[in-house]
């Protein structure tokens, strides 16, 4: 993507309202533009990043063996009153009725809808397990949504439901997806803690969330030094087997929010306790028939008896984790982007548009390496190109200038740690494609 035809509406100060880093940074590298309180456009920089992170979450949830579907935006207030939901969720729910004046929502959670969906369609116990999900936009009234798309109303969620004939199928469940988290956080460069939590208006008896942790967190948390040695990325895990040790290995070291720590524990951990802020970017949750006893989703049993199925849910905030990274990684001068969440891997800057051998080397890069390339190709000063640049936080830029070209060599420019180096171009080129 040649930059001079890109839309990409960066500002130079920081916008007075944005109060934490991630929404500076979202604006400021016109990622997003508010519509209204608590809701945001993506814009093509901010869109390309969402659709990374989704990428990443669908892989991982069809790696794990979910099934994805759809379900809509606006769902019956009926199937809520059945549940007994409806009444007691509280004012974040957006209520609101049709020509028909019948009474619909717009879905924060979909517990009712794909219990509706299961108990119209699985006739037999012999159709269990199921792990279904979607990601779709939600919408929760928050009374005062801040921080960007950290805590905003509209927001792009993947929920997962599962549904088993036991309360042991139901765990195996809630192992894979467990797993299944840990492994979705490594892949985008972040380190995941899994954290007991309250199961709050979903419900339920066992529930984790996961934390990942960043100076600017919105909630303190303790962890044991040896859990955050634990290293997921690139591991291979088989779905097939019993997940069982995996989630005890991962839950016996002690890792607590600020509103569940024992400082008794904490305290034998000595030397190995690390206090740091956290930001949830995932929750998960078992719990039981609350939703399919109430609202009959039964199956005939290998007995013929009928059986309540089941459930857990299982929550990650898409449009969330794009802020939780961006908080997690930047510095003084804009984003520092993991590489499988950048919105472009390459920037390429020209530094003398107009130049006939600049021009050329950049062309000859540019075809090369596209479409995973932001070529900026304005007429504008090189302190601008640079900053921008660094600004939307690309993981690696290459530097076209006229006394390097005209060495047969450019610079590329690594933007963690900002390391430089000088190479020829097709030694630029065959690194970048490796």
């Amino acid at each position: 993507m040649r930059l001079s035809s890109y839309f990409l509406p960066t500002i130079k100060e920081n916008p007075t309202e944005a109060q934490i880093v991630s929404h500076r940074l979202m604006l400021r590298a016109g990622m997003i533009r508010q519509a209204a309180a608590g809701i945001y456009s993506w814009l093509p920089l901010g869109y390309r990043v969402l659709q990374k992170v989704e990428q990443i979450v669908r892989e991982e949830q069809d790696r794990a063996g979910a099934q994805e579907m759809l379900m809509p935006t606006i769902q019956p207030a009926e199937l809520w009153r059945e549940s007994g939901r409806y009444d007691d969720y509280g004012k974040e729910m957006l209520r609101i009725r049709d020509r028909h004046e019948r009474d619909m929502l717009y879905g924060p959670t979909n517990e009712e809808l794909i219990t509706a969906i299961v108990r119209e369609s699985v006739k037999s116990y012999r159709e269990l397990p199921k792990i279904l999900y979607h990601i779709q936009w939600k919408f929760r009234d928050e009374v005062r949504p801040r921080f960007g798309v950290m805590r905003g109303r509209e927001f792009l969620m993947k929920d997962a439901y599962s549904f088993d004939l036991n309360a042991a199928g139901a765990r195996r469940s809630y192992h894979r997806m467990f797993v299944s988290y840990m492994r979705t956080f490594a892949r985008m460069g972040l380190k995941a803690i899994p954290m007991r939590a309250d199961t709050g208006p979903i419900g339920g008896d066992l529930s984790h969330e996961f934390q990942i942790l960043a100076d600017t967190g919105e909630s303190e948390v303790y962890v044991d030094r040896d859990l955050l040695a634990t290293d997921w990325a690139g591991r291979e895990v088989d779905y097939a087997g019993d997940l069982a040790p995996i989630v005890e290995e991962l839950t016996s070291r002690y890792a607590a929010t600020d509103d569940k720590h024992d400082p008794a524990q904490e305290k034998k951990l000595g030397d190995r306790l690390v206090t740091a802020r956290g930001i949830e970017v995932g929750h998960i949750f078992y719990f039981g028939t609350k939703y399919s006893r109430p609202m009959g989703a039964v199956v005939p049993g290998p007995g013929g008896e009928s059986v309540a199925v089941e459930m857990g849910s299982y929550g990650i905030g898409v449009s969330r984790l794009v802020g939780a990274i961006i908080e997690a990684s930047h510095d003084d001068a804009g984003i520092v982007w993991p590489e499988p969440v950048a919105p472009f891997r390459i920037g390429l800057i020209n530094l003398k548009r107009g130049d006939s051998s600049c021009d050329s080397a950049c062309e000859t890069i540019y075809r090369a390496l596209a479409p995973d390339l932001l070529y900026d190709d304005r007429d504008e000063r090189a302190g601008v190109k640079f900053a921008e640049m660094d600004l939307i936080g690309l993981p690696w830029v290459v530097v076209v200038g006229p006394k390097s070209v005209a060495a047969g060599k450019v610079e590329m420019k690594a933007r963690r740690g900002g390391a430089r180096e000088e190479m020829p171009i097709e030694a630029a080129i065959a690194r970048l494609k490796g």
